[in-house]
């Protein structure tokens, strides 16, 4: 009877070591290959600015579907999830509180506009969720030093002054009106053409906002038609700023016209029609076809979508780039464990001499792209891209 019951206690030993080692090799696997790692994209896919949205969520859709795997390899799953803002802060905020209550997103790419990036930042910096933003131009943006964002365009405070020097010495303009939307990107940017305009010489004749959604400017146009400036700059958005194109035409209004990064859309041509040519704008952006290396993207991104890019959808693409990049190097540093929001942030600050679509990327100690370049452009017709006029490095503008 011993004997039996010592062979029963042998038996029960055993097969309660085995059925350990088995949920222990089951927990190895799924900590191996079960880890998910998400990284989201923020940009307005709803309302006036949904084309530019769309544009940036598609680039950073094409950079996830060709690079995802390279960190696949490294034992993860990866998922790609694209957010709507609608360009609001509210909605911003609101997006950006979703994405650091679930662990699993290590950054983000956005987002577009200043406005809705400042304060959807300070809840991103709060949990380590790093942020890349394709577009936003205010200097605000990384003046705050948050080591969890950075940009890959250039900014206001060099877009701005370009534009003035650029109406007063291209264009032989000697007056200038500036309107701007109100928002704090439209009206930052049109604060640094008017602070540059003073300071080289050219006369700002008015100053004046506009109320973003509207479609009506009679009031501010009226007042720019009795001062009859040589140019009229305008800090906003293509929606507004294409109306504002079409009713000075409409006013038979002869002052030239030039706006910064939120005029380069294709939308500008179909709200504008005619009226836009002649017409120009600044952009970190510019034709990515006009090199061989952004024609082979775009072929590509024409065979993935059927359709043309927007000029964003490079930059949407560069940030997902630089992500992935940051991603990878994290996981590595990190012994191929899946690594900390605080370690891809570090990762991501660190990326140096990059070669993306856009241009060679290397984030300064503020998150700011330091191979930044800035472009004006010109629609010589009524087609989209405009013609690229003039380029220059941002680092370079003095």
């Amino acid at each position: 009877m011993l004997r039996k019951s010592s062979r029963l206690i042998v038996f029960t030993l055993i097969m309660a070591f085995m059925a350990t080692l088995l949920v222990g090799c089951g927990q190895t696997k799924t900590s191996s290959q079960g880890d998910v790692i998400k990284i989201a994209s923020v940009s307005p896919l709803s309302g006036s600015q949904a084309a530019i949205g769309d544009d940036i969520k598609l680039g950073a859709q094409m950079a996830f579907d060709e690079k995802k795997t390279e960190i696949e390899k490294l034992g993860f799953k990866v998922e790609f999830a694209p957010q709507d803002d609608q360009a609001d802060p509210k909605m911003g905020v609101t997006v950006a509180q979703k994405l650091i209550a679930d662990k699993s997103f290590l950054a983000v790419v956005g987002h577009f506009n200043s406005g809705v990036a400042i304060p959807s930042s300070e809840i991103y910096n709060k949990d380590n969720l790093c942020m890349v933003s394709p577009g936003t131009t205010n200097p605000d943006v990384t003046d705050r030093k948050l080591p969890s964002v950075n940009r890959i365009c250039a900014r206001d405070d060099v877009q701005g002054p370009m534009g003035a020097d650029f109406v007063m010495n291209d264009l032989g303009a000697k007056t200038v009106f500036v309107i701007h939307d109100k928002t704090t990107y439209g009206q930052g940017i049109a604060q640094e053409f008017q602070k540059r305009a003073e300071k080289i010489g050219l006369k700002v004749a008015g100053f004046e906002g506009i109320t973003a959604g509207e479609s009506d400017f009679s009031g501010v146009l009226n007042k720019v038609g009795s001062v009859k400036p040589d140019a009229v700059y305008f800090g906003g958005i293509y929606p507004e700023g294409s109306l504002l194109i079409r009713q000075m035409s409409e006013k038979g209004i002869k002052s030239k016209f030039m706006g910064p990064d939120g005029m380069d859309n294709a939308e500008v041509v179909n709200i504008a029609g005619d009226a836009a040519i002649g017409t120009f704008y600044s952009s970190p952006a510019a034709d990515i076809a006009r090199t061989q290396e952004g024609k082979d993207w775009v072929s590509r991104f024409q065979a993935k979508y059927n359709k043309e890019p927007g000029n964003w959808s490079a930059y949407g693409y560069d940030s997902m780039t630089v992500i992935i990049e940051g991603i990878k190097s994290a996981i590595e540093k990190n012994g191929g464990k899946q690594p900390s929001r605080v370690q891809v942030c570090e990762a991501i600050r660190a990326t140096k001499d990059l070669q993306g679509i856009t241009s060679v990327i290397t984030l300064d100690a503020k998150g700011d792209n330091m191979g930044a370049k800035l472009y004006i452009s010109e629609f010589k017709e009524a087609k989209y891209p405009a013609t690229v006029v003039k380029e220059i490095a941002a680092k370079d503008f003095k």
